[in-house]
């Protein structure tokens, strides 16, 4: 067989999107719960098996470049992008060319380093579970500089349409809620962009872990564990994930009730979490939320991600959105399907 027919019979598609969270931030990496939404806009990935080398051609917001790495030359100095797939191409033990294109925003805080993983992995044609794939692609981002949690890998894998993914990181579990008929999603850009690698989510993390090695898991602590932390900041972060867990919990319960006040007041808590306790919000973001709460029609809204710039997110009556006026990019947005491996055009190139 011809070497070029077997690189097309070898090729494979997969494609994955970016998240919004609809409340329970900074829980994923405590065992704790989420409910985030996958989006439409997605990151398809071509893979087409190269002998030695990982090659990555990316169009981004129509822009294309190339890149290109020995399968297990020093990644150290290539961009994170390429460290990613150079990571994720020596766990399959084979090097490849890959075709990105990508329309989640990027520095958005909508997750399009995970959307980049996910495609990345499913097209190099790794095997299994959402979880195992999820932890892949989370060491993968560890080694290129970013200590993430779980939590946009598994939305990216496991969204739903019309759903959110209740998500308990724990139990290793995902359940699809199904969202307050009558509404729409909001996504407001602050214009801040932010860099996980480089900004204090680090921190935060390690804050958690402290406060852990006092108290235990903070996914079972209970208010009573609070007071046995005497230092504030530390008390403050762990009283932010406490709180955050109940709310994803009751969040869930109100969508499935069509109870959209309930669900809206729950996201205007956990922004003022964020904000005050947990410390990752902005002035700005904590001002263009506190403008967008005031329109006629919208029921809550929180800054979602990491933090420190990025989005925020606003739960809506329909047709609300359309009526509030923003200098700032806004996108209505409908939950959308999970992470997808096209492989009718593996099986049609073998015929």
């Amino acid at each position: 067989m011809q070497a070029s027919l077997v690189a097309e019979v070898n090729r494979r598609t997969a494609s994955a999107p970016g998240r919004v969270n609809l409340i329970g931030d900074h829980t994923d990496y405590t065992g704790g719960l989420a409910l985030p939404a996958a989006l439409p806009w997605r990151t398809s990935v071509v893979a087409t098996p190269l002998p030695n080398e990982v090659r990555v051609a990316t169009t981004l917001d129509g822009e294309q470049r190339s890149d290109a790495i020995g399968l297990y030359d020093d990644a150290s100095l290539a961009p994170p992008h390429v460290q990613l797939a150079q990571f994720l191409a020596q766990t399959q033990g084979q090097g490849a060319l890959l075709s990105v294109t990508s329309f989640v925003p990027v520095g958005a805080g909508l997750s399009s380093s995970a959307a980049y993983c996910v495609a990345v992995a499913l097209a190099l044609g790794l095997k299994g579970d959402p979880w195992t794939i999820a932890r892949h692609c989370q060491a993968a981002e560890a080694a290129a500089g970013a200590k993430v949690g779980l939590l946009d890998q598994i939305a990216a894998l496991c969204g739903s349409a019309g759903h959110g993914v209740l998500i308990d990181f724990t139990a290793h579990t995902t359940q699809s809620v199904a969202l307050p008929e009558g509404t729409e999603l909001l996504i407001v850009d602050s214009g801040e962009r932010r860099r996980l690698a480089t900004s204090a989510y680090s921190d935060r993390r390690a804050s958690c872990e402290a406060a852990e090695r006092i108290i235990g898991p903070l996914a079972r602590a209970t208010r009573e564990n609070l007071a046995l932390l005497t230092d504030s900041v530390l008390r403050r972060r762990a009283r932010h994930v406490l709180s955050e867990n109940r709310r994803v919990l009751d969040a869930a319960q109100a969508a499935s009730s069509g109870d959209t006040t309930a669900f809206g007041a729950l996201m205007n808590e956990s922004h003022d979490s964020l904000s005050s306790d947990f410390e990752v919000s902005t002035p700005g973001i904590d001002a263009l939320a506190a403008q967008i709460r005031t329109a006629p029609g919208i029921y809550g809204v929180r800054m979602t991600g990491g933090g420190f710039g990025g989005c925020v997110i606003a739960l809506a009556e329909a047709g609300a959105s359309a009526r509030l006026s923003l200098s700032a990019t806004k996108w209505v947005v409908s939950p959308s399907s999970g992470a997808t491996v096209d492989s009718d055009e593996h099986e049609d190139a073998s015929r």
